[in-house]
């Protein structure tokens, strides 16, 4: 990973954490349930989770009690605006966006010598089904701040009163009380503490819940796609609830969000995109064994991608440039059939969310294709990250140093 780190692309744009902050963030944890670190250093994303931490741990997940319910720590107001980069949900981002808007001026407060723990509530306590998603409609964000300041604020806005009542202005025993509390907590009697409980409704969406489960909801009818096969497999003995279950890798689910307007391709047009460049070159990468040049260089260079290519297999080749050689004979013969030179996996990996649909279900939809065919390392950066992650340490250093090329340049551009 440390080319990666050094590229900006792993545990880059987090907040910097050390000293009171690092142990305000102990304190935070410890209130839900979880070992303290033992690191000095560490950095944190939007939602406080810290990639230093979660390989401490060994756990990318450890915030979270259980699937259900999982958790935030905002300890900076520097953490607005920063990624998100283990999200349990694909709305967890926006909704940190939503707080950091709605409470801006209150977090800027209570991070100066405090903590905010933001859990996010489904108002269920566990789950034992998938279809215990099909509740998902509602989430309740809710705060608890660190060592109680809020029960510490209502006592001493109550010594005060006491104080200002009657002849209590000269009460040893009331002065000794304010005193200690604000010594232990500062002034606390007009600082604003007090969060409302946000309210969000949720739609379409994806959770790593049960293996990991897409719900597509706005839709003619509901719609879930597991990732885990013996999840699926538990879930389509269910008789009871009125939804279409698939599996990612089920063909028949790809038909459907062509069918529904879901998703969509076409091939004439995708072969000018650059992201069916990136899947060609991906897919030629994986079939090179022991090249004497660089996969870098190979992808790059016209004379070496077509000497390499030429020396493959026929099959392979044919694999490799599938979607080019079926639109030549297509321009012969309309009697042409895809799935004779297409292989599948190229043929889902290019297409695309339907131009219809909304900006925040186009980036859900990306998502799920990039489930179903992660094909283009962009996509599998962008929207799974952990998926890449795990991708990534699995190629050889050149192809490494290929996909952070890629990556990077379409970052810049």
């Amino acid at each position: 990973m440390k080319k990666l780190k050094e590229a900006g692309l792993f545990g880059s744009g987090l907040v910097p954490v050390s000293g009171s902050l690092a142990q305000r963030y102990n304190d935070c944890l410890a209130m839900l349930g979880v070992s303290p670190t033992s690191l000095l250093y560490f950095s944190i994303d939007a939602m406080g989770w810290s990639p230093e931490i979660s390989e401490e741990k060994n756990e990318n997940f450890y915030l979270n009690v259980g699937d259900a319910n999982p958790n935030a720590i905002i300890i900076s107001p520097e953490q607005k605006g920063k990624p998100v980069f283990m999200p349990s949900h694909s709305f967890d981002r926006d909704l940190m966006h939503a707080i950091f808007t709605a409470y801006n001026k209150q977090i800027r407060d209570i991070t100066k010598d405090s903590a905010i723990v933001v859990h996010l509530d489904q108002h269920i306590d566990a789950f034992y089904s998938p279809f215990d998603l099909l509740k998902y409609k509602h989430i309740s964000v809710s705060f608890s701040l660190l060592n109680d300041l809020t029960k510490h604020q209502k006592e001493q806005q109550q010594l005060v009163k006491k104080f200002n009542d009657g002849n209590n202005f000269i009460d040893r025993e009331i002065h000794h009380q304010l005193l200690n509390s604000a010594k232990n907590y500062g002034d606390l009697r007009i600082r604003k503490l007090d969060f409302e409980p946000l309210s969000l409704n949720v739609s379409s969406f994806y959770t790593r819940a049960f293996g990991g489960v897409f719900l597509l909801r706005d839709f003619i009818k509901d719609v879930m796609v597991f990732e885990d096969i013996e999840m699926f497999k538990k879930a389509i003995k269910d008789t009871d609830h009125d939804v279409m279950l698939f599996h990612k890798d089920h063909d028949e689910l790809v038909d459907l969000l062509k069918d529904h307007l879901i998703a969509e391709i076409d091939l004439k047009a995708a072969i000018n995109d650059e992201r069916y460049q990136r899947i060609k070159k991906n897919v030629f990468a994986g079939k090179l064994k022991t090249p004497e040049h660089g996969i870098d260089e190979i992808l790059e260079n016209q004379f070496l991608f077509k000497k390499y290519l030429n020396e493959l297999d026929i099959d392979t080749r044919k694999e490799i440039m599938g979607v080019e050689l079926y639109l030549d004979k297509l321009a012969l013969s309309n009697q042409t059939k895809r799935e004779d030179i297409v292989s599948n996996a190229y043929f889902k990996a290019l297409h695309k969310p339907h131009s219809s649909l909304e900006l925040e279900h186009q980036e859900l939809i990306w998502k799920l294709l990039s489930k179903i065919a992660p094909l283009d390392i962009l996509h599998l950066y962008w929207y799974d990250k952990a998926q890449f992650y795990k991708a990534y340490l699995k190629w050889n250093a050149s192809h490494q140093d290929w996909a952070i090329k890629i990556i990077n340049n379409a970052i810049k551009n």
